[in-house]
């Protein structure tokens, strides 16, 4: 079952979704979150699917970026989570469209969050050392990791939701990049993954 991923979590962090799910819900009808086909599924599609990305992390953080935060998936699922899991870290979330940051910081404080938001665009944002770096639907494998490259700390771990084209994506980003890579069967969809990569540098010419 889909919802295995979160057995080991809190009543009052399920509490915590389900109202993410529902300000989601809620403010989607003012601000283009989500797409509206996917609202009824808001649990499977977005917060399963963020929660996953979260556990593909198998350790602790100092700081997790996610880049394109858009409605918070998975940002604001990873902190709910590692709030959860007493793990500590900092999450931040960064996303150039005003209006929706002005939702993620309606979520930060409502459900009371220990999370960052950064209302910019990813290549002009500050230099973030971060351990973890994550991604949803944000752009193809070459472009997340020319993203994310500014922003590495020394053994930082990318984690990004890739749809059935993501083995093209793979090969793609070979042309320019090194990296170790694990794809993990996503727990929402079949023909997608859970890409981590790890150990990021340009191909050397």
């Amino acid at each position: 079952m889909k919802d295995d991923i979160l057995i080991d979590v809190s009543r009052e962090t399920i509490v915590l979704l389900q109202r993410l799910g529902l300000l989601v819900e809620k403010w989607n009808k003012s601000i283009n979150l989500i797409s509206k086909k996917t609202v009824p599924e808001i649990w499977n599609r977005h917060i399963l699917d963020s929660a996953q990305i979260f556990y593909a992390n198998n350790k602790s953080f100092k700081k997790w970026l996610d880049m394109g935060s858009g409605a918070g998936f998975p940002g604001l699922v990873v902190a709910i989570l590692a709030q959860d899991k007493k793990i500590g870290g900092e999450t931040v979330l960064v996303e150039s469209d005003k209006r929706k940051c002005v939702f993620l910081s309606i979520v930060k404080r409502e459900l009371n969050l220990n999370l960052s938001i950064i209302n910019n665009r990813i290549e002009s944002c500050d230099r973030q050392q971060a351990d973890v770096i994550s991604a949803r639907a944000l752009a193809d494998l070459s472009s997340l990791l020319d993203l994310s490259f500014n922003h590495l700390s020394d053994n930082t771990t990318l984690i990004f939701s890739k749809g059935k084209s993501w083995k093209e994506e793979l090969v793609a980003a070979e042309k320019t990049w090194n990296f170790r890579w694990e794809a993990l069967t996503s727990i929402t969809d079949a023909k997608s993954v859970v890409l981590k990569i790890g150990e990021l540098s340009r191909a050397n010419y």
